[in-house]
């Protein structure tokens, strides 16, 4: 008898337990409100109007006391696991899904404080990395002349820009592959996204050309360079 292969299915996993302290706001700032409601919601939206998402989940700290007037009321399920870092919230998010996510399943990891995300991108990001083993994200190639700065911001050499990305969420990786990278990192502090744990296991994420909407809100004038592109879908 032929074994039926399982076709993955693909889930978002957002974390958002973190304090947001450079933004100089009162709360999260995942939970400003930009361009006329809270910017998780945004992200959240992007993945309910995907066809292509099977679920999603959005991580938060036990003490998370205003997302539930932030998700919708469906589509989207709570996790309450978050960690002290954004590692560790994923990998607590991911222990979570154990038995409800397959092994060989797609998990899409974007960053709350990124309202500019759409469907399009979503499915370009899915389409593009294909079943790619090492998983693939969302980045844009580095356009302006970068500088290296010495002592006291002066300029002390130009950085040759071939082959330099800026990376961008969503991040897709299998479950398997995902949560894999996240336990065996060997310095946590150097893991500043979910791909650079993978590339150290020595493997490659596929780069997928993004787009400058999808620019992670930050700093507080960042807010209005998201409300200007959010303004024209």
């Amino acid at each position: 008898m032929t074994e039926q292969v399982k076709t993955a299915r693909h889930f978002a996993l957002i974390p958002a337990a973190g304090v947001g302290a450079r933004m100089e706001a009162g709360s999260p700032k995942q939970y400003l409100t930009i361009a006329g409601k809270p910017m998780l919601r945004h992200a959240l939206d992007a993945f309910l109007a995907s066809p292509l998402i099977a679920h999603t989940y959005v991580v938060v700290s036990a003490a998370d006391g205003l997302i539930d007037g932030v998700i919708p009321s469906h589509g989207v399920t709570v996790l309450r696991c978050g960690g002290a870092t954004r590692m560790e919230t994923i990998l607590n998010g991911l222990q979570a899904l154990h038995g409800i996510v397959d092994v060989h399943d797609q998990v899409l990891v974007h960053d709350a404080a990124r309202p500019g995300l759409t469907p399009a991108l979503v499915a370009k990001l899915i389409a593009e990395v294909g079943d790619h083993p090492a998983g693939g994200l969302l980045a844009l190639p580095v356009v302006d002349t970068v500088k290296r700065a010495g002592q006291g911001n002066l300029s002390a050499a130009t950085v040759p820009r071939d082959g330099l990305w800026l990376a961008q969420t969503p991040q897709m990786f299998s479950y398997a592959l995902l949560h894999r990278a996240l336990c065996e990192a060997p310095d946590p502090q150097a893991i500043t996204d979910d791909a650079s744990a993978v590339e150290a296991l020595g493997l490659a994420p596929k780069l997928v050309e993004g787009h400058p909407r999808n620019l992670k809100v930050t700093l507080p004038r960042d807010i209005q360079t998201a409300e200007m592109y959010l303004a024209n879908p």
